[in-house]
C-alpha cells in the first residue's frame, strides 16, 4: 500500500529547474524503527513535511512482496499505511508475517518524522529520507553480513531500496549526499546467544553499509528501546553496552539514548507516537553534535 505521487512532491518537482543536491538520511531497524505502536492518528499535522522527499519500506521478515512501500518511487515525508498480517497457510509458508503497525491504527511512523522535523527548526537543508525496517529482526538472523549460514535478508533489501532511490533521484537530476544512518534496533537480540555477537554483527554490517554505498565517512547513529523486556529482560543491558562500544570503536558514530522516551504499557515493547517523535528529536540532536564535532 502506498500513497500516489502527491500534489506537493510534483510541486516540488517542477520547481526543479536544474540539478539540486539534497542531503540523504536513512532509517532501518526492527519495530521502533517501523514505529509499530507509533499510531498515525497521533501524529500533528505538519505542511513542512512536504518539503522533504521520502522512499519507504516496511514490513515483517523476510522481506517479500507483502512489505508496505512506497510504491517504489519517491513521495513525500508521512506516516505509511498499515498493511494487514497474513493468515493460514500462507502465513505459514513465508514464516514470520506480523503485519505491519499495530492493528488498532490506520497506519504508524518512526523517528524519521521527529528527526526531519528537528533538523527543519535548525537549519533549511532540503533533506530525503529513505527508510528501510522489518518488525522483529535481529542483526544476528536478519540484517547479517559476511558470515556463512547467516541470513542477510533485511539488509540486502536495505541496500537495494537505497540504491534504487539513490538511482531514481538521479534520473530527475538530484543528486543525494548520504548524511547519516539511523538504527533503531537491538531488542531481537537481546537473548543469550546473539548479544554476546552483537558488537561483531553490528559493526560488520555499519562497515558494510559504508562500503556500498561509498560513504565512508557517514554518520552513523544507533539505539535501542532501553526498556525492552520492562527490566526482565536481562541482556538489554548487555545490548545497550554493546551499542555503546561499537559507537566507541567505529569513527562518526553515535549512541543515542532513548531512556525515558514514552512506551506503550505493559509490555513498553515500543514506543508510543510521543515517544517516538521524542526519540526522533534524539537522533537529529545527536547528529548536528557529532557535525561540529568533526
Amino acid at each position: 500500500m502506498f500513497r500516489p505521487l502527491t500534489l506537493g512532491l510534483a510541486l516540488l518537482l517542477q520547481g526543479l529547474a536544474h540539478a539540486e543536491t539534497r542531503d540523504l538520511i536513512l532509517v532501518a531497524g526492527q519495530s521502533n524503527a517501523v514505529g509499530y505502536d507509533a499510531y498515525a492518528e497521533e501524529l500533528p499535522a505538519d505542511a513542512k513535511d512536504a518539503q522533504t522527499m521520502f522512499w519507504w519500506r516496511v514490513g515483517d521478515p523476510p522481506p517479500d512482496e507483502f512489505d508496505g512501500t512506497s510504491g517504489h518511487q519517491w513521495t513525500t515525508l508521512q506516516f505509511q499505511p498499515r498493511t494487514p498480517a497474513m493468515q493460514g497457510d500462507a502465513a505459514k509458508k513465508l514464516g514470520r508475517q506480523y503485519g505491519n503497525f499495530n492493528k488498532k491504527t490506520k497506519g504508524g511512523f518512526g523517528p524519521e518524522i521527529g528527526m526531519v522535523r528537528t533538523l527543519a527548526t535548525k537549519e533549511s537543508r532540503p533533506l530525503a529520507v529513505i527508510k528501510t525496517a522489518f518488525s522483529g529482526t535481529s542483526v544476528a538472523g536478519d540484517w547479517n553480513v559476511g558470515l556463512p549460514g547467516k541470513a542477510d535478508a533485511c539488509y540486502r533489501a536495505m541496500i537495494d531500496e537505497a540504491k534504487a532511490a539513490l538511482a531514481s533521484a538521479k534520473s530527475k537530476d538530484i543528486t543525494l549526499r548520504p548524511r547519516a544512518f539511523v538504527w533503531v534496533q537491538g531488542e531481537s537480540d537481546a537473548n543469550a546467544k546473539d548479544a554476546p555477537v552483537y558488537v561483531a554483527n553490528l559493526s560488520a554490517m555499519l562497515r558494510s553499509l559504508r562500503a556500498e554505498l561509498g560513504a565512508p565517512d557517514l554518520i552513523l547513529l544507533i539505539g535501542v528501546n532501553t526498556r525492552f523486556g520492562n527490566g526482565k529482560n536481562a541482556f538489554m543491558p548487555k545490548v545497550v553496552d554493546a551499542q555503546k562500544e561499537v559507537a566507541a570503536a567505529l569513527p562518526r558514530t553515535r549512541y543515542v539514548d532513548t531512556a525515558g522516551a514514552e512506551t506503550l504499557p505493559p509490555s513498553h515493547t515500543h514506543f508510543t507516537a510521543a515517544g517516538t517523535l521524542e526519540v526522533g528529536r534524539r537522533f537529529a540532536e545527536a547528529l548536528l553534535a557529532a557535525e561540529q564535532a568533526k
